[in-house]
């Protein structure tokens, strides 16, 4: 199990924010609005959205759920457009202005460190950008995703299997193995099927069929 201290969990959060705010730096214009991985977001929309989740506290985010009625969706796309600039080097920097954030929510720093990796890979994955999350920050997430559900069903997507991380110490459950890198794996706990094919094990059609009936 990887270190976990408050701490230096946000340190991680740093880190990685520090890493993917390089990366959209020299992005083009088509690149911002390329679709990602997140649903209908372009790449705009989901940095956006990351710049939201440094920037609520736990009672604002509590009032913004109720006046959305209870929808993360609503919720989301509200405090997307909130900070969302008028141009993509306007949103960039409102972006990087929170990039030492420690604002979030709750006290659940690995999920907030989560939401970093998964939404920046989100990113990465359909531009091809470089940047791979430290082992250290994706072992966090790894090891919180695989004995939760907090936002993301995670838990219930790999009941039952053995998750495996070949580039690292990750390792959880039991029943049919699932292996390959450690981003991998976190990014299909987090119900992003595009990273199947990173994998190898008998647990993979499993996780595959569960994807299929309950994606992202």
């Amino acid at each position: 199990m990887v270190k976990s201290s408050d701490g230096y969990l946000w340190q991680l959060v740093h880190t990685e924010r520090a890493a993917l705010a390089r990366e959209l730096a020299a992005l083009t214009p088509e690149q911002w609005h390329h679709q990602s991985l997140c649903g209908r977001w372009d790449v705009e929309d989901v940095v956006a959205h990351l710049t939201a989740a440094a920037s609520l506290t736990q009672w604002p985010w509590l009032r913004s759920m109720v006046m959305a009625r209870f929808q993360p969706d609503v919720h989301n796309q509200r405090r997307l457009q909130e900070h969302r600039g008028n141009t993509s080097a306007a949103t960039l920097e409102r972006f990087r202005a929170v990039i030492n954030s420690n604002i979030a929510p709750s006290s659940h720093t690995s999920a907030y460190l989560g939401e970093v990796l998964v939404h920046a890979q989100d990113i990465r994955r359909v531009l091809g950008l470089p940047h791979t999350p430290s082992i250290e920050a994706s072992t966090a997430v790894a090891e919180f995703y695989a004995n939760r559900n907090f936002a993301v069903a995670s838990r219930t997507r790999v009941k039952g299997l053995h998750l495996s991380a070949d580039d690292g110490p990750f390792s959880a459950g039991t029943g049919p193995r699932v292996t390959g890198p450690t981003i991998a794996l976190v990014m299909v706990m987090a119900g992003r099927w595009q990273y199947l094919e990173d994998l190898q094990g008998h647990g993979v059609e499993a996780l595959r069929s569960r994807l299929e009936s309950s994606p992202a």
